[in-house]
């Protein structure tokens, strides 16, 4: 049924009431957000925010799924542009200083989702495990080009991915980058140490 209620509202209707809802949610925490306010502020009817969103929590998966992407394109943009895979790895970092950096930085949507959500709905939790999930893939291709032993690529990513979800996590409590450099100049001794 909702994907047929979806087909009827127009798809930049729908865009902008996520853009919306995310910013909602980021800002304040999606507890706090319900959604006559989010109706207000995307200026929709309330008929036409529940034709493209029935319920709060497919709303909420559709900001995630969003922020999904936007990080996957910030991520992979900044590694793409590194050249050796010792560069490529120290790139994440790079990202992440630059996102601290970024006056509406709150932390990671999805472990924010997560404290809020986790415990009570499994939709919520299966998103933020599959996008944590996704990332750790994503530095386990990286290391693998990096370390020849896979035993030894496997280990480097679980630091290095950790490093990561850490340096996000101080950065939005203490509101500042220094995390991130941290994080990459810690980076940089486990990735020598794996490539000797």
């Amino acid at each position: 049924m909702a994907a047929n209620t979806l087909s009827t509202v127009d798809p930049d209707v729908r865009a902008h009431i996520v853009d919306v809802a995310d910013r909602l949610f980021y800002t304040r925490g999606i507890q706090s957000v319900g959604m006559d306010e989010i109706r207000t502020a995307a200026g929709v009817s309330l008929k036409k925010l529940y034709a493209a969103f029935p319920g709060k929590e497919q709303l909420i998966a559709a900001v995630l799924a969003d922020r999904h992407d936007v990080w996957e394109r910030g991520v992979h943009g900044a590694v793409d542009a590194a050249v050796i895979p010792r560069d490529k790895l120290l790139a994440m970092y790079d990202f992440l200083e630059s996102w601290f950096g970024d006056d509406t930085f709150r932390g990671c949507g999805f472990i924010n989702a997560f404290g809020e959500l986790g415990a009570t709905s499994p939709a919520v939790a299966e998103i933020a495990r599959d996008h944590k999930d996704s990332f750790q893939r994503f530095v386990q291709d990286l290391t693998a080009d990096a370390v020849p032993d896979p035993a030894r690529a496997e280990e480097l990513a679980a630091q290095l991915a950790l490093l990561a979800e850490g340096a996000q996590t101080t950065a939005a409590i203490a509101g500042t980058t220094e995390p991130a450099a941290h994080a990459r100049r810690a980076a940089e001794t486990l990735i020598d140490a794996a490539t000797r």
